[in-house]
């Protein structure tokens, strides 16, 4: 793309022209131009580079002695406390997404990161998930999650008596307590299940972990005990009519919306979705990449066919991703993340005064639905995409007819 980004005024931008830092500007601002990024947010982030070079000045940090701690440092530590002179941008989320674009561009530039490499804890996160890949055949979304548990245990006992410090039942027993008020009893047990993965994988290292795993205490929670949350055929209705002109990417948000609400899909399988895997000739869906590790092939309703087609046509960015759904803001080739899925639903929610918080609930509405019209639990296991037929058995809590059928009287009502 050529393109330059509009200059700030000089006096906004002296901490980094005349600084130790001097040297970082010019890649960072070609990394930004060629990626596409637009000029307020090239602007924005040059603003946080120059917030972080006034600070790193003072530390006499220069371009050959950055590293990721420092950065870190300046994120963790100054930002919360920071009383330097306006306008500087002191928003976190702002600040991170700028400096995570500064080492690939220096990279670029042949400026490398004192700490380049991944430091301990990504590398025994990367053979940790390498483990539940290679060896436990377990999906992308589930090695995502147990990652993030993982990490935050490690990076909590890093530096406070080495790397086996989180190896002590008084830190483990601390980890979950400290959490056990503020998670649900499902969230608990996911918890639960990843530090016990954990262990397991670590045992078989030849580390002695047998004393640890009676620390780890999964939440009482009875399989099957609760209702299957579910929306009236209107609510979905309206979720999916609160897509219009007015909000931005709707088109992709309507296209979405569909795919989880006709079809069902998880939001993984959402973002994972290719061009190739939409055939218009006889009007299915192929999943490549399901939580069941097969391929699957899904009918195509017509509502989801023109609003995928809507979104290709006139809203999707020109690029190289074979993506059917990606991003509408530099980098546009970067992978969509699930979350994307997660927030536009949330969002219809919001707009339509539901209550929900969990877009699930359009995958237990389907069965519902699927249920209401005579289908049966076989059915719905194979829409759902269901390995086991226990997993499907909750929603014959929500088969309403069926129910009526089996139910006996009560007892002394003399009907």
């Amino acid at each position: 793309m050529n393109r330059s980004i509009t200059p700030l005024r000089p006096d906004l931008t002296r901490s980094l022209r005349n600084g130790p830092l001097a040297g970082c500007e010019a890649p960072y601002r070609k990394w930004l131009d060629e990626r596409g990024y637009a000029t307020s947010t090239s602007r924005a982030y040059i603003l946080c580079l120059t917030h972080f070079a006034r600070w790193a000045s003072d530390l006499g940090v220069t371009c050959e002695t950055l590293s990721c701690s420092t950065i870190a440092r300046f994120i963790d530590e100054h930002l919360p406390c920071c009383d330097c002179p306006r306008p500087v941008q002191r928003s976190r989320a702002q600040v991170r997404a700028a400096l995570r674009q500064l080492q690939p561009a220096l990279a670029a530039a042949g400026i490398t990161f004192v700490e380049a490499d991944p430091n301990a804890v990504e590398r025994e996160l990367e053979r940790y998930d390498a483990f539940l890949r290679d060896r436990r055949g377990l999906a992308a979304s589930t090695r995502l999650h147990r990652r993030k548990i993982i990490r935050d245990l490690l990076q909590l006992t890093a530096g406070t008596g080495g790397s086996s410090a989180w190896q002590e039942a008084s830190r483990l027993r601390r980890f979950v307590a400290e959490r056990a008020d503020r998670w649900s009893p499902a969230s608990l047990g996911t918890l639960t299940g990843a530090l016990r993965s954990y262990l397991r994988y670590r045992g078989l290292l030849g580390d002695d972990v047998v004393a640890l795993l009676p620390v780890i205490v999964s939440p009482a929670q009875w399989r099957l005990s609760a209702l299957p949350e579910t929306l009236s055929a209107d609510e979905v209705e309206s979720v999916l009519t609160s897509f219009g002109p007015s909000l931005p990417s709707w088109r992709r948000g309507l296209a979405i919306a569909q795919c989880v609400a006709r079809l069902g899909l998880r939001s993984a399988e959402v973002v994972a979705l290719e061009l190739e895997d939409l055939d218009w000739d006889i009007g299915t869906i192929r999943l490549r990449h399901c939580k069941s590790r097969r391929v699957d092939r899904l009918p195509m309703p017509v509502p989801v066919g023109e609003a995928v087609m809507n979104y290709l046509r006139h809203e999707r960015p020109s690029c190289k991703s074979r993506k059917v759904f990606v991003r509408h803001v530099a980098p546009v080739e970067k992978p969509l993340l699930p979350g994307v899925v997660k927030s536009t639903l949330l969002a219809a929610y919001t707009r339509c005064g539901l209550p929900y918080t969990r877009i699930h609930i359009l995958r237990h509405s389907l069965a519902a639905r699927v249920l209401a019209g005579g289908g049966t639990l076989k059915e719905v296991a194979d829409l759902l995409r269901h390995r086991h037929l226990d997993t499907t058995q909750i929603y014959a809590k929500v088969d309403s007819g069926r129910l009526d059928a089996v139910a006996m009287p009560w007892p002394g009502s003399g009907t």
